[in-house]
């Protein structure tokens, strides 16, 4: 069995308005890694991811970048148990 890990990801900067969430996705869906990705009410996106902790690592890389138009000023990073839960990645609000 391949090597799992779930992450909880809050994203602080300029990260609302610039397609954060819908680039997270598709960076999500092409990675392989499963979980959701919001806008927080303080600003941040926070996103949770689960997969293979290689894919889910090159995820977190990603965040910390975004796409083109966000700036990223901090990943907090929470490693919780991982459970599978997920088949999918979406936008949930």
């Amino acid at each position: 069995m391949e090597d799992k890990t779930k992450v909880r990801l809050i994203i602080e900067g300029r990260v609302q308005g610039v397609w954060f969430r819908d680039s997270t996705r598709r960076k999500a869906n092409e990675l392989g890694v499963y979980g959701w990705v919001k806008n927080r009410h303080d600003g941040a996106v926070e996103a949770l991811a689960e997969g293979d902790t290689d894919a889910v690592n090159r995820f977190i890389d990603w965040c910390h970048e975004g796409p083109p138009h966000a700036i990223v000023r901090r990943v907090n990073i929470t490693r919780e148990e991982w459970k599978g839960e997920f088949d999918s990645f979406d936008i949930v609000f």
